[in-house]
């Protein structure tokens, strides 16, 4: 359903898009078209915020013409794939595009929950549940009883005894799945679900890919929930326009034409958004300051050969990376020397967090693979350098470094935060807003272009270019492979004090069963 084309004028517009949303004159210094970066200052000097920022407003450009998704599996994710491919053959990389399939849900509009009757008419805010069916119901709405007249409400077909066939069924979440709500509702004859919390705050919530029932699920929060099941007479509109099964999505890599074949270093983002927004920091920030990277390393001639890759289907479950990794000969999983992940790194209430490599804090998940404790001293030489201070994270298995620390790869990387929580001690040493997550947009429809800090993408994107050149450079601290004489290995200073790791990034946000 979702096969990669070429699209040339898809393109064209993504590039004029670009120049119209970020103010001109990107390229930085005009000696940065022509001279060879070849040293930390003079790429430091030529990768620029602009630059960056620039592939995020082509990402976002994408998004906007593309139901402000670019999820792996969707035309908005092919296009990303498009955008990255043109600018890697453009600087003269090889590129390939490697294909796989996986299982997805895919909501292809926005989902439509309008009270119709009694006035006042309108929207009300929802949360569409994953393998939801599609359709586009108005039906009058019969709500179930709720805790605690019934404690287990929906669980059991008896619950719909007497059940109007073509209503929408309103159901209070708790005692079993949401898909066995969902069955029993579809089995009584009901035309579209709506489940509500028990419990504050939004539901982000899944049927599982099992459910293949042809009708609409969607939820709402308590109070909205609640004061529908008390509203006589109510008539609702539910639309649902989706895809579920297996989709076919792509991995984008580009590697160096010159260095050693036999010593790869490897540098990674995720390309794919989730189905809420745009994710123009998670993960346009890391996909993009790997494409600027790449782009003022191109006349480069690295000592060893360095491999860019950008990875679909992240956000099921970091499919693509894993795909690529177990796909891997043996033989060619060696020549791997480091993996660097780059996922969530201009956060707007931000950390400069580094991947702890040899769990020098003793909580949490433990070291990765011998060489990772070298890779965190490398960032902490950076940030040393400039006087920053960082903080270690754990590698919680929640991004794409996952697969390789798993395939005994040796694997660092930087992040500033997603849903977690910033402390008063973290505002004091970096700033914002205490209390607060550290990228309030996470996976929601306001990760946009907006949804950014330009002092840390900024940090972040210098860190990135530092990090990859000198390990394009020389791996002596990583294994012993001689490097070029001016680029000795680095070492870094500890954390600040009495500081601790903060867990990584995306743990699945979706519930299957109720609680």
């Amino acid at each position: 359903m979702f096969s990669k084309t070429v699209r040339v004028l898809t393109v064209i517009a993504i590039f004029a898009a670009t120049f119209a949303f970020v103010p001109s004159a990107m390229a930085g210094p005009e000696a940065c078209d022509t001279r060879v970066n070849n040293t930390h200052a003079k790429l430091l000097e030529c990768v620029t915020l602009e630059g960056v920022r620039a592939h995020q407003a082509a990402f976002q450009a994408i998004a906007d013409a593309n139901n402000g998704i670019r999820v792996s599996g969707s035309p908005g994710y092919d296009q990303s794939v498009d955008y990255v491919v043109a600018q890697l053959t453009s600087y003269g990389y090889d590129v390939t595009v490697q294909t796989f399939q996986f299982q997805t849900f895919i909501a292809l509009s926005p989902t439509i929950l309008e009270q119709v009757s009694p006035p006042p008419a309108g929207p009300i805010a929802n949360n569409i549940m994953s393998y939801s069916g599609s359709g586009d119901v108005t039906a009058p709405v019969t709500a179930l009883p709720a805790p605690p007249a019934d404690p287990t409400p929906g669980c059991e077909a008896a619950d719909f005894a007497g059940f109007p066939a073509g209503n929408i069924a309103l159901i209070s979440r708790g005692a079993c799945t949401f898909a066995l709500k969902a069955t029993n509702a579809y089995n009584a004859g009901a035309v579209g679900v709506v489940i509500y919390n028990n419990t504050s705050g939004i539901l982000n919530g899944t049927l599982g890919n099992g459910f293949t029932l042809n009708i609409g699920v969607t939820s709402v929060t308590r109070a909205v929930g609640q004061q529908l099941a008390a509203t006589p007479g109510l008539v609702m509109r539910l639309k649902t326009d989706t895809f579920r099964g297996i989709a076919t999505t792509y991995n984008v890599l580009a590697e160096t034409k010159g260095g050693d074949p036999n010593n790869v270093v490897m540098a990674g983002a995720h390309l794919d958004s989730v189905n809420a927004g745009p994710g123009i920091n998670d993960n346009g920030s890391g996909s993009a300051v790997l494409i600027e990277v790449a782009k003022q390393m191109a006349k480069v001639n690295p000592r060893n050969k360095v491999r860019f890759a950008w990875w679909g289907a992240e956000e099921s479950g970091l499919v693509g990376s894993t795909y690529y990794v177990n796909n891997l000969p043996a033989e060619e999983k060696a020549k791997i020397t480091l993996y660097l992940n780059f996922d969530m790194i201009g956060s707007p209430n931000h950390v400069f967090f580094i991947y702890d490599g040899n769990d020098s804090d003793a909580v949490g998940a433990g070291p990765g693979p011998a060489g990772s404790a070298e890779i965190e001293k490398t960032f902490e030489a950076f940030f040393n350098m400039h006087g920053i201070p960082f903080k270690g994270t754990d590698f919680s298995g929640r991004s794409d470094y996952g697969p390789f620390i798993a395939a005994g790869i040796p694997s660092g990387g930087l992040f500033t935060g997603a849903e977690g929580i910033k402390t008063a001690a973290e505002a004091a040493i970096w700033g914002g807003t205490a209390g607060q997550p550290y990228d309030p947009c996470y996976h929601q429809t306001c990760d946009t272009y907006a949804n950014n800090n330009d002092y840390a993408l900024n940090i972040n994107s210098d860190a990135v270019a530092f990090a990859i050149l000198q390990y394009a450079m020389s791996t002596a601290d990583i294994n012993g492979a001689k490097g070029k004489g001016n680029f000795p290995p680095v070492s870094g200073g500890g954390a600040i004090p009495g500081s601790s790791s903060q867990s990584g990034l995306h743990d699945s946000d979706h519930e299957l069963e109720a609680e």
